[in-house]
């Protein structure tokens, strides 16, 4: 249910995604040579992977199941509870709204550094926050559940992005370069490729 939920985000926008992340390869690679910044494959890519994440965040939380009537919510865990554990409500609803949100605390823990939860705590109950009032002005209710499994989702975020950095640190050195992770990077690359024009029908492999 989840992937088929990306899947349509991703055929709703994906061609403001081309236009959107070419332009932004033209201006970025323009300004490495004009500047003479070193490049970093893995780097570069990353970055891209956390706007096309936002582009399909924004599609996700703003254009689907969009329902006629508006309302509240502001008793937590009470539609949390509602949804019978391990139903198809449930794991879209409670374990969804978690896992989308997972790869934002990651991201933001990156970008800040931050090495304490308090450091995206405010970024990601904000950034919650501000989803939530959008929806109810779009025919969609507020419910603070959302924000609650949102900010949970971005403090597993922020533990996976402590962990996986607290590993990197007792890998061999060959797993600590720029070239493991570029052609890690590559390789993923490739796989993303190709999912991508499987779901939109490009046939390019």
């Amino acid at each position: 249910m989840i992937v088929d939920t990306l899947s349509n985000a991703l055929e709703s926008i994906w061609p403001m995604l081309i236009i959107f992340l070419i332009v932004l390869v033209a201006i970025r690679v323009s300004y490495i040579l004009i500047n003479h910044e070193k490049f970093v494959f893995y780097k570069e890519f990353l970055n891209f992977i956390f706007i096309v994440y936002a582009l399909l965040l924004y599609e996700l939380l703003t254009s689907t199941e969009m329902n006629t009537n508006s309302g509240f919510n502001l008793v937590p865990f009470m539609e949390i509870f509602r949804y019978k554990i391990g139903s198809k409500l449930f794991v879209y609803n409670v374990i969804g709204n978690i896992l989308i949100f997972i790869p934002f605390g990651y991201f933001v823990s990156g970008y800040v550094k931050a090495n304490k939860v308090s450091h995206i705590l405010f970024i990601s109950i904000l950034t919650s926050l501000t989803v939530e009032l959008v929806q109810l002005q779009i025919g969609r209710s507020f419910d603070i559940d959302d924000i609650i499994l949102n900010v949970a989702g971005s403090i597993l975020g922020f533990l996976l992005y402590i962990g996986l950095t607290a590993i990197k640190k007792h890998l061999p050195r060959i797993f600590q370069s720029d070239t493991f992770y570029n052609i890690l990077c590559i390789v993923i690359f490739i796989i993303v490729l190709y999912y991508f024009s499987k779901v939109i029908g490009l046939g390019w492999f």
